[in-house]
């Protein structure tokens, strides 16, 4: 008997009940949140850098699913390759064979990475960390990992340990054996490193977390007294690799890094089967690998599957074929300082930072009265929640979607699907300066948005 499933059916019959559902049988406060702020919209299909809902209105995407969305939604190329790999019917993941998928794309993204020699393909960005912090571990015979404050590198127990927000920590302890230091402080970086216990630091090159970038010469000098330690470097490159920043990797914007250990993950998906990826060094593999005994001491059951090497290996095609770091670097330097530009007209944006289609925008206490009493009480109730009155007017009135940096930030993150184009930077710098011309003129809409958030504030606490 042949069993039937219609997908499409059952999207028309329930789909409906999409946030009652979730409500239901999934994380109970993601509806909650997204009811409180005005963002529980129904999309009903994407494509590149857009969503259209019901009624064919076009929402810009300033996000990329947390970065996941590289070359946008739905791009003709990995669409094909994953029909392809499906429709190959090909002996996948019988653990006891080598297939070529895997293969194929290590060394392509090898060819990216020219200091780099192998490749662990799992499932994603933190599960490329974990792997980067057990290599990292065994190779030196050490327990402990350096992070920098603030950092983000995934929420498994062992990343967790690494996490420099102690919002996602708390409660979860005991954690693997780790100290936070500054970014960019090389004196606490050394002060660490004597202590002889040291295996690595895990750093972003660009933070998630508020869009700080390394000091220049800080992951070059850290490099040098990591190995003068007989420590690694790991660069987690899982949200600013694959050309976010407007290089392959954001740490070869700095001459002379070359990490011993490199995560990547989000954008080798195409946006379709979750991959990881955790590039290393020879000796670092062969040293984890030092014996058929332990072939499988470190796997993944759905690791290089067929159908994310076939995603990973047409993301990288596109990449190459259609010059899309280059394309990154020239639409992030436009958007980048046509924000730049209204620091002088706005009295409450006070920095626009970040490199390529990686953008943080902060805003600070202003000067005149009338603003300052209204920001102090915005901050009273909780720091963030200025950035948050523009988030929100920001997809409500002009079909923006975007995201706050982090808790307790007054910072928005961009980090649009890396084929934004020029018309889009338009879109985007105009929709944005009509909310901060709002936000400066008084008017009550954003102001009145922000009690709301403040009284959900004070009923949180």
């Amino acid at each position: 008997m042949t069993s039937e499933f219609d997908l499409g059916a059952l999207l028309a019959e329930r789909g409906a009940e999409r946030y009652e559902l979730h409500t239901k049988y999934l994380n109970p406060q993601l509806p909650r949140m997204l009811h409180t702020i005005g963002f529980d919209k129904v999309y009903e299909r994407a494509e590149g850098a857009h969503f259209f809902d019901a009624d064919g209105n076009d929402h810009l995407d300033m996000l990329a699913g947390f970065g996941v969305m590289g070359l946008g939604r739905h791009h003709p190329v990995v669409r094909k390759a994953l029909h392809d790999v499906v429709d190959l019917d090909l002996a996948d993941l019988t653990r006891f064979d080598c297939q070529p998928l895997p293969g194929l794309l290590a060394e392509r993204l090898l060819a990216h990475s020219p200091h780099l020699d192998r490749v662990f393909f799992g499932n994603s960005g933190t599960e490329a960390v974990e792997t980067a912090l057990k290599f990292a571990r065994y190779a030196t015979g050490r327990p402990r990992v350096l992070y920098c404050e603030h950092a983000f590198h995934g929420l498994t127990t062992g990343s967790l340990s690494v996490n420099g927000e102690n919002g996602f920590r708390d409660g979860f302890a005991p954690l693997l054996p780790d100290t936070a230091v500054p970014l960019g402080d090389l004196d606490a970086l050394a002060r660490e490193l004597k202590k002889g216990d040291v295996a690595a630091l895990i750093v972003e090159p660009i933070q998630g977390k508020g869009v700080h970038e390394a000091p220049p010469g800080y992951l070059r000098a850290a490099q040098e007294l990591l190995h003068r330690h007989k420590a690694l470097l790991i660069a987690d490159e899982v949200q600013t690799g694959l050309g976010r920043t407007g290089d392959f990797y954001a740490y070869q914007h700095e001459d002379g890094v070359e990490p011993d250990l490199v995560c990547v993950a989000k954008a080798l998906s195409g946006g379709y089967v979750p991959v990881g990826a955790t590039l290393g060094k020879d000796w670092i593999f062969k040293k984890v690998y030092s014996s058929m005994d332990r072939v499988l001491v470190h796997s993944a059951s759905f690791g290089a599957n067929a159908q994310a090497m076939a995603c990973g290996l047409a993301v990288l095609s596109v990449m190459e074929n259609e010059q899309i770091v280059a394309g990154v670097r020239t639409t992030g330097e436009l958007l980048k300082s046509r924000l730049t530009e209204l620091i002088d007209t706005y009295e409450l944006l006070s920095d626009v930072r970040g490199r390529g289609l990686m953008i943080g925008i902060e805003f600070g206490k202003p000067s005149s009265l009338k603003l300052r009493s209204r920001w102090a009480m915005l901050q009273a109730a909780r720091k963030g929640l200025f950035a948050q009155m523009v988030v929100v007017p920001l997809l409500q009135r002009h079909r923006i979607l975007t995201q706050v940096s982090g808790d307790h930030l007054e910072v928005i993150k961009l980090i649009p699907p890396l084929v934004f184009g020029e018309a889009d930077v338009d879109r985007f710098v105009e929709g944005f300066a009509a909310v901060m011309d709002d936000a400066h003129s008084g008017g009550g809409l954003m102001w009145d948005f922000g009690k709301t958030l403040i009284k959900q504030a004070v009923a949180n606490r």
